[in-house]
């Protein structure tokens, strides 16, 4: 595949890379990083529907479980239809918008946070588990490495990672977040753990 990490076990590694400590991740992204993370995205901007459909088509393709998410393309066997779909290509586009706003919301990390978990939370509402949201940073750093070509550095890719890191993190707290509040809703009110009545 071309990509340095397309390798399975390297793949593995970054999804599996421990995620509690999300909002440290963000807080170790030095003003360096931000700012190489932000000129490459001045690059990867121009090409920013084609990179979706190719991180997808390289998802589906390396995870083939992770069709089982989009209805549309669960029984999608032909990858070149997966290329020209419409609809692929406006998720794709979707998922690029949501990377350009955590991008301008590198220097303000209260927005970022908050943007990544109602991301999170809306991801339940779709049924779409947690397990995979580490994948779409491995493919989103294949996908952009062609297109930046010598100005991909081992540092870019780190700072990258860390950012998906942060933004996986985040995702997966906002998704449990809303599993919690949607069982509590789901409980009689009897089941339901009383609040202690504070007024006086």
């Amino acid at each position: 595949m071309g990509c340095a990490i397309s390798g399975l076990a390297a793949k593995s590694e970054f999804a599996e890379r421990n995620l509690e400590d999300a909002a440290g991740a963000a807080a170790h992204l030095s003003q360096d990083q931000i700012q190489i993370i932000k000129d490459s995205w001045k690059v990867i901007r121009d090409d920013i529907a084609k990179v979706g459909i190719i991180m997808f088509v390289r998802l589906f393709e390396t995870h083939p479980e992770c069709k089982d998410v989009f209805f549309l393309f669960r029984d999608v066997e032909d990858l070149e239809r997966l290329r020209t779909s419409r609809e692929l290509r406006a998720h794709g586009l979707r998922v690029m918008s949501f990377i350009e706003k955590s991008v301008a919301r590198l220097d303000q990390l209260e927005r970022l946070e908050a943007l990544a978990l109602e991301l999170g939370k809306s991801h339940y509402h779709y049924n779409a588990p947690p397990k995979y949201y580490s994948y779409v940073g491995a493919e989103f750093i294949c996908a952009v490495q062609p297109i930046l070509k010598d100005r991909w550095t081992a540092e870019l890719e780190e700072a990258w990672k860390t950012l998906f890191q942060f933004l996986t993190g985040l995702m997966k707290q906002g998704y449990q977040e809303e599993s919690d509040r949607q069982r509590q809703l789901a409980l009689s009110p009897k089941e339901r753990p009383e609040k202690k009545n504070t007024a006086l």
